[in-house]
Order: structure tokens, then C-alpha cells, then sequence
């Protein structure tokens, strides 16, 4: 079996091969065919690479085999953002009066997938603590047809039990669906732990470098090629340079997890023991709850934490903005770091009611990069003690 970085710079080299090293990209709309019988076998080809860009890429069809490679799946695709990713498969596998679960703590554009688009739609939802399985097991109904989770979860860090979930649910003949951002496939497989389709927010962490929007998907060909027929009708197209460039960053990915890792553990250490912090969310600490199930089913714990400040939306603003290397983003997964107060980033997503049961006012997500670890761990610590200056 080869090696992860072994497989992400060769997984897609049987696809459209030349003698480029670098693989050349395909700016094009659309491909010619020799024949009719051609035109005709790519106008329906799931997936495909050379009939309209709309329907597949060579670029695109690049990534998805060192995608599908590394979540250890049959197959993958891609599609213009992670939202899109999650809208287009929820709109592919359920349909008016299914029922579909999914977690409390979750991403704010997940949930308002949940709580919003989909009751409009004539699907009912019901939203569960990931952390008791048998609370998903409840929720069950003769209806429900999918199961969306994500683990860790965007942005308190919550576990979910993948195996246990998913068992329960091949029990009952209902999909799951997990997203994968946070912790990469290097740190975690959902597939092998009996998920049916994993996803991403490629903007993230298989970029790497906060220079493209991207989302993908991962699981059998079968599901998948049901994907890509609504795929067609969405129209989420990924365009081939994004494409290119995602493939150029997840070269990679192998060689960033492994600091991402250490340097998020190293921030929960550090900032769990500052009195202006009254709790860190980080399933590497050996306090966290689940720290015995995220190691179970996690390589890594990853380089994302949420940090809680006792003195609510005011503490955390002021941590924020005393921080000088990490930035205040929207987004994370990059070789920078980047801080941001979820609360007021998901105020678009959600109702102020949905929010307030979200997530706590004084909570600041940082997402550490790739820097050195004693820069970042001195830069946090710092800003934590102007928080506790001031509040004093």
C-alpha cells in the first residue's frame, strides 16, 4: 500500500498523461468528438473528462482520483465550493416528505441547510446531539433517508462516534453523509469507519493555500454518478484553473497536516491554562470528553480550536484583535492562521434564536497554520493577557 504523499503526487498520473511533469491545464468549455457514437458516449459518461466542462474536466477528473485515493473510496468529484458539494448531494439523495438528521453543533451553513432550505422544500429535519449515539438512533423515522454529520465539528470540536452512526444506520437503510473538512483525510478516513459519502470544503485544508474556492465529495461510483445528474442541473461547475490549482495544493497536504497538528494541540495547551480563557475546545486535549474517541478514530487531531473567553463577545473581540500573526478570516486550512468570532460570521446563516443555541458569544475560532509553533503559542498567549489586563 502506498504512502499518502506517495499518493497524492501520483494518483492521477494515468489521467491524461503527457510528458508534462506539471499536468497542463485544460481551459476549455467544451471537447470535440471524432464521431457520433462518441459525442453520444460522452453526453451521458458520469463523471466524464472531455465532453463539456459542465459534465467533467481533465482537471477536474485529476483531483477527484487523488481525492478518492487518499479517502480510501471508489470514487470522487468536484464541485464549485463546499456548500456546493452538501447542496448538491442533500438535493440528489432526498426528496418532498423524506426526513433527514443531523448534528446540533455543526457548521453554520450546514445547519442552515437543515433548519431553513430544506422544510421549504417539503423535507423534515431533525437536529440531535452527535455526542450520544443513541440520540441519532431515536431520531430515526420510516422517512428518514440521510444522515449528516461532521466530526470534528465547525466550531466547538464535538466528536461523533462515525462507526456507530453508521452501523445504525446501514441497519436501517439510511445514507450518511460526513463532512471531512476539519480533519483531512490524513487525519481521518470516514469511509473505512462504514460512511457512505464524504465531503469537504476543499477551500480549506486539501487547498491549502486561501487561494481557491472548491468543494468535493467521496464514496461508491454508484452514488456518486447520482450526485453528478443533479451536479448537471445546479451547475456548481469548479473551472479548470481552481481545479489545477486545488490538485497543485493538495501535492502537499501530506507534508502541512503534521504541523497543523502539532500546532493546534500546542495552542489548546498553552491557552487552556490561561485564567482569561475559561475553556478551550480541542479534542487533543487529554480533557476533552471524547479525547478517547477522537484518538480511536483520528490520526491527528488538526489545527483547528475554539476558544471560549468568560467575559463573552467583548473578550474574544478584544483577543482578536490583539493577535499579530493570525488574521481575522472567514476561512481556515491555510498555511497562514486565521482567527475569527463564529458568532458574528453565522449571523447571515442563521435566526438570532438558531445562533444563540449555535454557538456561545465568547467563543473565537483559531485556526492555526503552518508557522513556527513558538511564534503562534507566544502570539495567543500575549493577546490572552490583554484580554485579562483589560477586563481587570
Amino acid at each position: 500500500m502506498l504512502g499518502k504523499s506517495t499518493v497524492t503526487v501520483h494518483a492521477d498520473r494515468g489521467i491524461h498523461p503527457s510528458h508534462a511533469v506539471a499536468p497542463p491545464i485544460y481551459q476549455t468549455a467544451a471537447f470535440s468528438a471524432e464521431d457520433a457514437a462518441g459525442f453520444a458516449a460522452g453526453a451521458v459518461e458520469p463523471r466524464g473528462r472531455d465532453f463539456y466542462t459542465r459534465f467533467g474536466n481533465p482537471n477536474h477528473a485529476q483531483v477527484a482520483a487523488v481525492v478518492a485515493a487518499l479517502e480510501g473510496t471508489e470514487a470522487a468529484m468536484v464541485t464549485a465550493s463546499g456548500m456546493a458539494a452538501l447542496t448538491t448531494a442533500v438535493l440528489a439523495l432526498v426528496s418532498a416528505g423524506d426526513h433527514v438528521i443531523g448534528q446540533r453543533s455543526t457548521y453554520g451553513g450546514t445547519a442552515s441547510v437543515l433548519l431553513n432550505l430544506l422544510p421549504r422544500l417539503g423535507v423534515s429535519t431533525t437536529l440531535v446531539d452527535q455526542r450520544d449515539p443513541e440520540a441519532l438512533e431515536k431520531a430515526l423515522t420510516a422517512r428518514t433517508r440521510l444522515i449528516l454529520l461532521e466530526t470534528p465539528s465547525n466550531p466547538l470540536l464535538h466528536i461523533t462516534d462515525l462507526r456507530a452512526v453508521a452501523e445504525v444506520a446501514r441497519a436501517h437503510d439510511v445514507l450518511t453523509l460526513a463532512d471531512n473538512t476539519f480533519a483531512t483525510p490524513l487525519n481521518q478516513r470516514p469511509a473505512d469507519l462504514g460512511v457512505d459519502v464524504v465531503w469537504h470544503s476543499a477551500t480549506k485544508y486539501l487547498n491549502g493555500h486561501s487561494d481557491v474556492s472548491a468543494g468535493v465529495l467521496a464514496g461508491p461510483a454508484d452514488l456518486l454518478n447520482r450526485i453528478w445528474d443533479t451536479s448537471l442541473l445546479t451547475g456548481a461547475t469548479l473551472g479548470p484553473i481552481d481545479a489545477w490549482l486545488l490538485l497543485r495544493g493538495i501535492r502537499t497536504l501530506p507534508l502541512r497536516v503534521p504541523r497543523h497538528n502539532a500546532n493546534g494541540l500546542a495552542l489548546a495547551e498553552a491557552l487552556s491554562r490561561h485564567p482569561a480563557v475559561r475553556h478551550v475546545h480541542y479534542p487533543g486535549l487529554a480533557a476533552h470528553p471524547q479525547h478517547q474517541l477522537a484518538a480511536d478514530q483520528m490520526d491527528g487531531f488538526g489545527g483547528v480550536l475554539g476558544i471560549e473567553f468568560a467575559d463573552g463577545y467583548e473578550s474574544a473581540d478584544a483577543f482578536l484583535g490583539h493577535l499579530r500573526h493570525p488574521r481575522r478570516s472567514a476561512s481556515l486550512g491555510g498555511v497562514e492562521s486565521l482567527a475569527v468570532h463564529p458568532a458574528s460570521m453565522w449571523a447571515g446563516m442563521l435566526s438570532a434564536e438558531q445562533l444563540t443555541e449555535a454557538v456561545p458569544p465568547g467563543l473565537v475560532r483559531l485556526a492555526a497554520g503552518t508557522e513556527d509553533t513558538d511564534d503562534l503559542v507566544a502570539d495567543a498567549l500575549a493577546a490572552a493577557d490583554s484580554v485579562r489586563a483589560t477586563a481587570s
